[in-house]
């Protein structure tokens, strides 16, 4: 991965290249699979009365916030609706009955900004030429394509396809996709995921940015290609089809162009459709797909062209993160601050489903994360008094468009960089049951580590590391965006190591429920909603933050992680 760090990172430099050789070395011993609190001497510092305190994360509270949240009045929260008014509105009033301080700057509960409302019209057919024939793929079932720039139209003028392997250049790895092949004006047909089957390479089966679509986008706009299309495959993508269906048709949300390099147009194409696709060009598919498992691979030309118009409704429009403080207790640190934060929107009113319903309620995703985070909020209020360091609880919009707000947060914070002592991120929730163990993501990468193992060692837990490492869900959720800025963060999901289930039978429920539910009308709340495992994750959350909030030393990454620099830079601008 090359992470997209702010343009005026000369402090870090230096430092960056110091570490840059470790990265690959480090990598391989952050991924831990299991700790128990026996191998750490850390505990969590934890005031008097935290656990009458933490009475208020409750099922009866939980419900009531998830049920308000994922009703249809919300009308699935998009972006800029009336739905995401309501919502934020909703979050706004119950953080002031709390009796927090408005977080947001000027005194503002709301962090208010512009974004871009893009809906291309793509045609029905997209027909690409070659020298064994031609292909017209249908819209929706072959393919999606959304514009890569904010402009009434977006065009591909006879353009060749050329085939970019997975189209990564990553030279601590000495990986390079592209071997400075002219790709300008080209369209890319390129793998979805990063290389997987050496765990010294790319960190094996674990996915790092590397893999994930916003990436190979990132690639083809560098490289002035005029269009990227990703193969989609479930294991790939970690999703089905339908996913890709639902998340990248109707109107999609950006925030406003700057310089930065664009495509003219981004897409998604089905493995069958790719199949037929090379094939018209002399080549097959899994051909194409061995040749790239080596770092000898060079970019191939498949000498079919292919042109294609969208025609796009532009509007800005405005969104806002929610924040709600509570100010710390000690005269120094207060200056300092815990962030929790959950995204508020979800996918609104869209495609119907086989039974009509066509308001994507995000109930799970993530009407969830902001209950339990109203929840962890009422806690912090009723302890005998707050923290030393500030809390501020963040509601973060357009997640699902690319993690937007929280990338306007990222680059127009309340505190400085270097003064955020960690975010805590919470996104979904596990509806199944009580588990023995505490998935965490990005375990291995920072001191945070230790906090975690110390909080679930409290509930008899153990902590793991991501159960599902191909899907690279560190760089899916708003977590990332404070990671860039060089803060240690805490992404805690579902354990999968159900009390009184079989082995393997929290990965089936997790892996049935994102094959029917996940981004779809369908993700609502349901009866069959099982709230003992919600109530502890959030508890673990809870004293987690606490204990950050409470402690001197502030967390910092492992040596070499790919963050580090973020951090020193961030610490060396307090100076």
């Amino acid at each position: 991965m090359k992470i997209q760090f702010s343009k005026d990172l000369t402090m870090a430099t230096l430092v960056a290249l110091m570490v840059s050789f470790a990265l690959a070395f480090a990598a391989c011993q952050q991924s831990p699979s299991t700790r128990d609190e026996s191998e750490t001497a850390v505990s969590l510092d934890l005031p008097s009365g935290v656990e009458t305190a933490a009475e208020a994360i409750n099922e009866e509270t939980l419900t009531n916030h998830i049920a308000t949240l994922s009703s249809d009045e919300f009308e699935g929260r998009a972006p800029a609706s009336p739905g995401d008014e309501k919502a934020r509105q909703y979050l706004q009033d119950t953080m002031a009955s709390l009796g927090l301080e408005p977080g947001a700057q000027d005194g503002a509960w709301q962090q208010r900004f512009a974004i871009m409302s893009i809906t291309s019209e793509a045609p029905e057919v997209w027909s690409f030429e070659g020298q064994d024939g031609s292909l017209d793929l249908a819209s929706w079932d072959d393919f999606i394509a959304g514009s890569g720039v904010q402009s009434e139209k977006a065009l591909i003028d006879d353009a060749e396809l050329v085939f970019v392997g997975y189209g990564i250049e990553a030279p601590e790895y000495d990986w390079d996709d592209i071997k400075g092949a002219d790709l300008e004006g080209k369209v890319l047909l390129m793998m979805n995921n990063d290389p997987d089957w050496d765990p010294e390479l790319f960190e094996g089966d674990r996915r790092l940015y590397y893999g994930r679509w916003t990436y190979k986008y990132e690639v083809a706009a560098r490289h002035g290609a005029a269009g990227a299309i990703i193969i989609h495959t479930t294991p790939s993508a970690g999703y089905p089809w339908q996913v890709v269906q639902a998340s990248w048709t109707g109107a999609q949300f950006e925030l406003p162009a700057g310089d930065e390099p664009r495509s003219q147009v981004s897409a998604w194409i089905t493995e069958e459709a790719a199949r037929s696709l090379v094939a018209v060009s002399g080549h097959e598919l899994d051909a194409l797909r061995e040749s790239a498992r080596s770092r000898d691979f060079q970019p191939v030309p498949l000498g079919i062209t292919t042109s294609l118009l969208l025609n796009n409704s532009i509007d800005s429009v405005e969104t806002g993160n929610v924040a709600g403080l509570l100010e710390g207790s000690d005269p120094i640190l207060k200056n300092e601050v815990v962030v929790y934060s959950a995204h508020h929107d979800h996918f609104g009113i869209g495609e119907p489903n086989d039974e009509g319903d066509n308001i994507y309620n995000g109930a799970l995703d993530n009407a969830a994360g902001c209950g339990k985070v109203l929840t962890i909020a009422d806690a912090f209020t009723r302890l005998p008094e707050p923290p030393r360091r500030s809390v501020l609880f963040l509601f973060v919009a357009g997640e699902e468009q690319g993690l937007i707000g929280s990338e306007y947060y990222a680059k127009n914070p309340t505190f400085p960089p270097g003064r955020i002592a960690a975010n805590v991120n919470i996104d979904g929730a596990n509806i199944f049951g009580r588990t023995s163990d505490v998935a965490y993501i990005g375990f291995g990468k920072s001191t945070l580590d230790d906090v975690v193992v110390a909080a679930a060692a409290r509930q008899g837990r153990t902590v793991v590391g991501d159960q599902f490492p191909d899907r690279g869900s560190f760089y899916r959720s708003d977590q990332f965006n404070f990671s860039k800025i060089g803060v240690p963060a805490i992404y805690a999901d579902s354990g999968t190591t159900y009390i009184g289930r079989p082995d393997g039978w929290g990965k089936e429920q997790a892996e049935a429920w994102e094959s029917v539910h996940y981004h779809q009308p369908s993700d609502e709340m349901a009866d069959d909603w099982n709230f003992e495992g919600i109530i502890e994750d959030t508890v673990l959350a809870f004293e987690a933050g606490l204990s950050i909030a409470q402690t001197e030393e502030l967390p910092s990454w492992t040596p070499g992680d790919e963050f580090e620099a973020a951090r020193i830079q961030a610490l060396a601008e307090l100076d």
